[in-house]
This record gives C-alpha cells, structure tokens and sequence, in this order.
C-alpha cells in the first residue's frame, strides 16, 4: 500500500486513527450497550480479533476506555487503565460528545488525566457519539509492577 493509500485509510477508518496495528491485544474497559459498534467491529478486524474484556490479566498493547459522566471517578478509572498497560503504551480514553448524555468537560478530562499521571497526545472524533483522548504514561514515570 503506498503511504497516500495508508493515509486515506487513517483518515476514513477509525481503528486506524486510534493507531492500533495487526495482532496487537487491545483491552475494552466501560462496554455498555451506548458504544460505537462500528468503531468497536473497525479495530476488530483491524487486530485480527476480539477485544479483551475487563477480565483479561495480561498487560495489554492499549486500553480503550469507556466512560461517561455518571461512571465514577475519572482519575481513579485512568489509574486502573494505566496500569494495565506497559510505559508508553495508550490509554485511549472514549467520551460522549458535546451535547450527548455522559458529556464530560475537556478539562475535567485533563485534569484527570494529569492526576492519574497520564499525558494527553491527541484527541480524534471517534464516532457518531465520541471522541477519543488518546493519554500515555511517559515512559519510565510508573513504578515497576
């Protein structure tokens, strides 16, 4: 595939946009019956599986985050998530949108996620109802498991 053919599909394929590659693990945390099943199905067939669900016990390659306004502490959600990954790794982090029940502030979003020791590299419209945050852990900054 030639690198504008590459860059077409990240721009119509959403799985790509999150960056997620072939055979990697990517954990779901936050499923409920309001997710993007298109979006959920695009990463699917872009890993070549199944998502792992909350009761997966092996660090995974990235955690996809669902999370809506009444789901609790944010900070304490991004902490649990972070630790399921190594250093580096994304927690990408999936709200409602604007307007949309669960809609969470921008900047509850990063305070959060600077609390949790997560940084914030890029966010992507992830749906019809989502949006994507895309938070890592410098590499090095979590203690050793």
């Amino acid at each position: 595939m030639s690198a504008t053919a590459d860059h077409a599909e990240e721009r119509t394929n959403p799985a790509a946009r999150l960056g997620f590659q072939p055979e990697q693990v990517v954990q779901e945390i936050g499923y409920d019956d309001d997710v993007d099943q298109e979006l959920r199905e695009a990463i699917e067939a872009l890993i070549g599986g199944e998502l792992a669900d909350e009761e997966y016990d092996d660090v995974a390659d990235s955690v996809m985050l669902w999370f809506r306004d009444d789901d609790g502490d944010l900070t304490d959600a991004l902490v649990d998530a972070s630790q399921l990954v190594e250093d580096g790794q994304p927690v990408w982090l999936l709200t409602p949108k604007t307007g949309r029940d669960g809609y969470i502030e921008p900047s509850e979003i990063n305070e959060a996620a600077q609390t949790a020791g997560l940084a914030q590299t890029k966010s992507i419209n992830a749906g019809k109802d989502w949006t994507g945050s895309r938070l890592v852990t410098p590499k090095g900054a979590k203690s050793k498991r």
